[in-house]
């Protein structure tokens, strides 16, 4: 999580970005009352991730109801990653990284116990739709200082 909190978006990979902005359009289209998964859809297909947005519409609906701490999403428009964002970009690529096991650890500590395993699911099968349209998150660039 500390590799993506605060990070500006132009220092991830487009995997991350990605999936940051697919949190801030689901979330901003259920403040407007709008369904998210019909404004996510052109962004999926063009990224060849259509087979995913069931899933991560139904991680977002599982996260709505079942987060043990109100989670919060910055807006469309900003440039940096927020602590929660970055929670749910490293439990995509904790997965890959630290295997099933230790992700449901974490898991456990963010959604109710019900959820645990239908996002543990839900989250395997985002990643496998990443990962086959060759944009599985997890890169990211260092921040470069002043004198870069």
């Amino acid at each position: 999580m500390y590799k993506y909190v605060d990070r500006p978006l132009s220092t991830l990979d487009e995997g991350c970005r990605f999936l940051v902005a697919s949190m801030r359009g689901w979330v901003t289209a259920i403040s407007r009352r709008n369904c998210p998964a019909q404004m996510l859809a052109p962004a999926f297909a063009r990224w060849r991730l259509i087979g995913a947005l069931q899933p991560f519409h139904r991680l977002m609906l599982i996260l709505n109801r079942e987060a043990l701490d109100t989670l919060q999403f910055c807006p469309v428009g900003c440039n940096h990653v927020s602590e929660h964002e970055a929670i749910l970009l490293e439990l995509v690529t904790s997965l890959r990284e630290r295997g099933a096991g230790e992700t449901r650890q974490t898991l456990e500590l963010v959604v109710a116990e019900d959820a645990v395993g239908d996002l543990l699911d839900t989250l395997t099968r985002i990643g496998a739709a990443m990962a086959i349209a060759g944009i599985f998150p997890g890169e990211v660039a260092p921040v470069r200082g002043p004198r870069d």
